[in-house]
């Protein structure tokens, strides 16, 4: 018999509990689904299932044989999938989720190509500044900026995007410019109140060496372009990603606060669920970026 057929016998009757659910699921009959599984037993020389008549069990060798099939059935169906993928065009909707600024900024700028270019595919891009649950939330995929916590999601790299402190010339004239880091413990400093990290800034001295800056802050706004109107306000000195503050700092409205510390370089991400395999609208959807921002340019981000 077929060994992927008695895989999936067996691991049917452990998923629904029994031969007769298992039969129903896989669309044949009940004797078909016991002479698989006897089949199967017969082959590895070993008892799978304990049976009596009222109900039916893994023994512990079945338990364990029961997750490797599962996986081999997986990874079938993938290959599967995948085949018919390539053969058919990216479609349905696709939802992203993005940071506010950088959905404003860079996002909304490419999608009306990318929607030329795939007009099978619609996109709900929800902007917001909070850190949401792919799966549980309906998504098929995310943008995110910055070190990725440790999670089971897939991640490709889109681009890199750069970090300095700003501040506006009548700031930087009514408190002078801090000249070491140490120094910004006596400044007012404008804080993302959705950065995981908290009110901490982590910056690199000429030295190399890696340093956090902690402290309460004057403001704290949970949005990027905020922090940059209120830094162009006089209010204080902000931390921010270059494609936020770079126009700013071309118009003289804002300053480089203090230009003798190392650039500060992070990666953009997609992240998207695990598996395998990709759908095809997000596998699409992410070549896309990848070769925009290429296109794009370091010096613009």
């Amino acid at each position: 018999m077929d060994r992927l057929t008695e895989m999936e016998a067996f691991a049917n009757v452990v998923d629904q509990g029994g031969f007769t659910d298992a039969a129903k699921k896989m669309g044949i009959s009940k004797s078909a689904v016991s002479k698989h599984v006897s089949s199967l037993e017969a082959r590895l020389g070993a008892r799978l299932l304990n049976r009596t008549t009222r109900r039916v069990s893994p023994t512990e060798i079945g338990l364990a044989y029961y997750d490797r099939a599962r996986r081999v059935l997986n990874d079938a169906g993938e290959a599967d999938a995948l085949v018919t993928s390539m053969q058919t065009a990216p479609s349905g909707l696709l939802r992203i989720s993005v940071a506010t600024d950088f959905g404003v900024n860079h996002l909304s700028p490419v999608l009306s190509e990318f929607l030329k270019d795939f007009p099978d595919i619609t996109v709900n891009m929800v902007l917001n500044n909070r850190f949401v649950e792919l799966i549980s939330e309906g998504f098929d995929m995310a943008v995110r900026i910055g070190e990725l916590e440790d999670s089971s999601l897939r991640a490709r790299k889109l681009t890199e995007t750069t970090k300095r402190m700003i501040a506006s010339p009548s700031y930087l004239q009514a408190y002078g410019r801090p000249m070491k880091i140490d120094d910004l413990n006596e400044h007012k400093l404008l804080h993302y109140s959705n950065q995981s990290s908290g009110n901490v800034w982590k910056m690199t001295a000429p030295s190399g060496e890696k340093r956090q800056v902690r402290s309460t802050g004057w403001l704290s706004v949970n949005d990027g372009q905020s922090l940059l109107n209120a830094a162009i306000s006089g209010l204080g000195i902000a931390y921010l990603p270059s494609y936020l503050y770079a126009e700013a700092l071309a118009e003289g409205l804002v300053e480089d606060v203090m230009p003798s510390l190392p650039v500060e370089t992070f990666g953009v991400y997609a992240v998207y669920p695990p598996g395998r395999f990709t759908q095809p609208k997000v596998r699409a959807f992410i070549d896309f970026l990848v070769h925009a921002f290429a296109d794009k340019g370091m010096e613009n981000w």
